[in-house]
């Protein structure tokens, strides 16, 4: 225990981030559990408005802020950032560990704030609300949001230091895998967006402690700069979320396609122009805040522009798959999930992105059902891919591929299942955060609370074949899938400093498929 809690070993703390992400994951899964339950009926008769109010607020937090955000950067990201670099860590390893704690730290702080009697902010923490007349737990969660943001920094300070200094001998910019574009896209938003949440969330608490003026308008506060500061975190935090999925299909279908990937140097300054663009569109979550028309204008054009290098990667997938030799193997269909709901999502977000349409939608259940396309159809589709991907890299151990394919199938029903009512819902105006709602609603809420059960079957049967395989599974062999990366090159799982030849020289294509070995796992005759 001493050993894993005193590790440096960046493979080590990506194996403790996975731990304790996956108990906030199942902690907000199961409030998400009472959530759908109480909406099956009209009537508020589960559980009272106030404690629905608690119950979606802290599912949002815990969700956003303690899963969605670090998931794939803090594990994925750990785990294989220097593994596919070529180094034996990362630049910090014991800024690396301190990035652990802090974010565990956080994560006690708001699970105090639940158990104290929860928050009733909403997950945006909104003024003055939140600073004035809520009589929850705000101080307590938003000091661990702070940390959690912190940890974020400590990360993102990591991987651009490791990106440019511990590469390979011969690993060039334009020899990266587009994994690691997408991690460094993504630790530029961190360590320039996640200080403004910090500075805001210190502010709500200053106010409320205090009694200061600074949001409030009783005292002379603004509303509106909170939301303008808050946004301006958040709506880059989108792609703090997505750009490391994006990344992980960037890997997937290149390999399972047997292809190079189709415009390789499109697809990594697109990267960079989400993150760029991403600090330009915050404006469009205050349409009707009132701010002003002019301003709502600009960030209406803006956030359609950030569409386009969105674009740039959906047609390289498509490209790269084309004329490939298609392998659906369970990342695969992960990947092609995510294809299919990030294009629905980006669509949907485009909605919500025009002014005369944004007024119907805002805070209706078509938003509720936007994010979750994005975020939990697509940030999740991806997370699952990559690990299930990585796993017997990881591990040393393949899993059921039969068990894995019916897993992912059945995620995509239950997910369609459970939002696509939603959409229905929300265009029709039923707004959303209401514990109640009139009876013609009922048959898609019920609806959505029966695709919601279908969805938690999906994300328990990974838990579950994943782990036997550690018992049972078959021995991977160093490459099983016959992949081209660096980290496909060492063993499985990597020794300590990664490499065993710690002077490898990087002189080919990061993707080389038409050259590349043959996969040793059974069902390879499907490629």
């Amino acid at each position: 225990m001493k050993s894993w809690l005193t590790t440096t070993d960046h493979k080590r703390i990506a194996l403790l981030y996975l731990g304790t992400m996956t108990l906030f994951f199942t902690l907000g899964g199961l409030l998400a559990t009472v959530l759908r339950v109480e909406l099956a009926t009209p009537a508020s008769d589960l559980v009272a408005a106030d404690t629905y109010n608690r119950l979606f607020t802290l599912h949002g937090v815990i969700m956003v802020f303690f899963f969605l955000i670090p998931s794939i950067p803090t594990f994925l990201g750990n785990y294989l950032l220097p593994l596919m670099l070529g180094a034996p860590d990362l630049a910090f390893p014991r800024l690396n560990l301190a990035s652990w704690y802090v974010f565990v730290a956080g994560g006690l702080l708001t699970l105090t704030a639940m158990i104290a009697g929860g928050l009733d902010t909403g997950w945006t923490f909104y003024t003055p609300y939140s600073t004035v007349f809520s009589d929850s737990h705000v101080v307590l969660a938003v000091l661990g949001v702070f940390l959690a943001g912190l940890s974020s920094v400590f990360t993102g300070i990591n991987f651009i230091v490791t990106i440019h200094r511990l590469r390979a001998p011969g690993l060039t910019w334009l020899r990266l895998p587009l994994f690691v574009w997408s991690l460094y896209a993504t630790s530029l938003i961190l360590v320039l967006a996640t200080p403004v949440l910090a500075m805001t969330l210190l502010l709500v608490a200053i106010e409320r402690g205090l009694q200061i003026g600074i949001f409030d308008p009783a005292t002379g506060g603004s509303p509106l700069l909170f939301q303008h500061f808050f946004w301006f975190y958040s709506h880059p935090a989108v792609y703090i979320m997505i750009l490391p999925g994006m990344g992980v299909i960037s890997e997937v279908i290149p390999c399972f396609s047997r292809n190079r990937p189709f415009g390789y140097a499109f697809v990594a300054a697109s990267s960079l122009a989400i993150a760029v663009f991403g600090f330009l569109v915050w404006g469009h979550h205050m349409f009707v805040a009132g701010q002003s028309y002019f301003a709502s204008v600009v960030f209406s054009f803006l956030s359609f522009a950030v569409a386009v290098p969105s674009g740039v990667k959906v047609f390289s997938w498509l490209g790269t798959m084309h004329r490939g030799a298609i392998w659906l193997t369970t990342p695969m269909i992960y990947a092609l999930g995510f294809i299919a709901l990030f294009t629905v999502g980006g669509g949907t977000g485009l909605a919500l992105a025009t002014l005369a349409l944004d007024v119907h939608l805002h805070d209706t259940y078509f938003v509720v059902a936007h994010f979750h396309t994005i975020m939990v159809g697509g940030m999740l589709m991806a997370y699952l891919g990559g690990l299930h991907f990585w796993w017997p890299k990881i591990s040393g151990r393949l899993y059921s591929e039969r068990w894995g394919r019916i897993a992912a199938y059945i995620l995509l029903v239950g997910f369609l299942l459970t939002f696509l009512p939603q959409f229905i819902l929300g265009t029709q105006g039923l707004p959303r955060r209401t514990a109640s709602y009139p009876p013609e609603y009922q048959f898609l809420q019920g609806l959505s609370s029966a695709g919601a059960t279908i969805l938690a079957v999906g994300y328990v049967l990974p838990a579950i074949y994943l782990l036997a395989s550690l018992v049972r599974g078959r021995p991977a062999g160093d490459n099983p899938w016959g992949a081209t990366g660096l980290e496909w090159q060492t063993t499985s799982p990597p020794p300590p400093h990664n490499f065993l030849d710690q002077g490898t020289l990087v002189v080919g294509d990061p993707y080389d498929y038409p050259n590349a070995p043959q996969p040793t796992i059974a069902g390879a005759g499907d490629v």
